[in-house]
């Protein structure tokens, strides 16, 4: 294969995929609607105001980390170390505030820490060659591991007021969770589908040898990709501390498969090659909605899970259908 016929064939696969992202939303988008509908005609408590924020703000944390999955399930990856890097996050950054150390310096210190795990299994699955599922599993079991050891297992409470608003507080009557929910939508949205970062993203999930033929540095824009996602499992991990005003270890454990419950929801493929962040953003709503409806109608919380994981099935049924006609 010559470099044009590689970047004409990049070309065509990105064209190809638009149709396809804008099917898949708009179904998404119907089922979420549907849900709507449905749990407001069974239940007068869903359909107010007070209970659409409280979905919104529970919501956010999943929206975030299923940003970051979305990336890697596009180049045909997996990150499950996203909950471990919830925790790790959170715990380092109120560590760092229980020494006194400045707010802004702990909250950019936690983030750095979730790029820095997200460095890690980039560089592991490029260097190292190894399979992602394998990679981040291993760091999913290290970075718990290491949270659990730095904390001895106990959470790390006391957070200054100015660090809690941002999971607590609000502006113009609306929870600050969901503002930053919102403005990391928007930034990685256009990231991923106006820019150079998105169309090398895509590319690795469509045709990965097309994609080295036709110039696309393989090995820093997969570390990229696992980066971001290490970044919004950050900033979902401090918001949740500033939500609960504590750090606890387990924070996050098995949000590893909301993010990819979400992403595949919304459209992403599990071979590579499809997802949008406003798809991922419904699909996270259809979750949060599906978990708020069957609480206020007094669904068992294990009747749940198995609901959850029937849409899951699902989704990817209707994904390989899909990719069969």
């Amino acid at each position: 294969m010559s470099i044009e016929t590689a970047k004409t064939l990049n070309k065509l696969n990105f064209k190809l995929n638009l149709s396809r992202k804008t099917k898949q939303f708009l179904s998404t988008f119907s089922g979420l609607v549907v849900l709507l509908v449905i749990f407001s005609m069974t239940n007068p408590n869903f359909g107010t105001t007070n209970n659409f924020l409280n979905v919104a703000v529970q919501t956010a944390p999943i929206v975030l980390i299923a940003i970051g999955q979305t990336y890697v399930l596009i180049t045909g990856g997996i990150d499950l170390s996203i909950g471990s890097n919830i925790a790790l996050s959170g715990v380092l950054a109120a560590m760092l505030m229980k020494a006194n150390v400045p707010v802004p310096i702990c909250i950019l210190s936690g983030l750095i820490s979730g790029c820095l795990v997200g460095a890690v299994n980039g560089s592991l699955v490029v260097y190292g060659k190894l399979p992602p599922f394998i990679v981040t599993l291993g760091t999913m079991t290290a970075v718990r591991g290491i949270t659990l050891t730095i904390t001895q297992g106990i959470p790390i409470s006391g957070l200054p007021d100015s660090f809690n608003q941002i999971g607590t507080g609000s502006t113009f009557g609306i929870p600050n969770p969901i503002y930053i929910m919102l403005l990391c939508v928007i930034v990685f949205g256009v990231l991923l589908a106006k820019t150079k970062t998105g169309r090398y993203t895509y590319s690795l999930g469509s045709n990965f040898d097309a994609a080295r033929l036709s110039g696309v540095n393989i090995q820093k824009s997969l570390i990229k990709v696992y980066m971001i996602s290490g970044f919004v499992a950050a900033v979902a991990g401090l918001i949740m501390a500033a939500r609960i005003i504590s750090a606890p270890p387990t924070a996050g454990d098995g949000y590893e498969l909301d993010a990819v419950a979400a992403s595949v929801i919304g459209g992403a493929s599990t071979m590579g090659g499809e997802g949008t962040i406003a798809g991922t953003l419904v699909g996270a709503f259809v979750i949060g909605v599906l978990r708020n409806g069957l609480n206020l109608t007094g669904v068992s919380p294990f009747i749940q899970k198995i609901v959850i994981g029937v849409v899951i099935i699902a989704a990817v049924f209707f994904d390989r259908i899909k990719r069969k006609d």
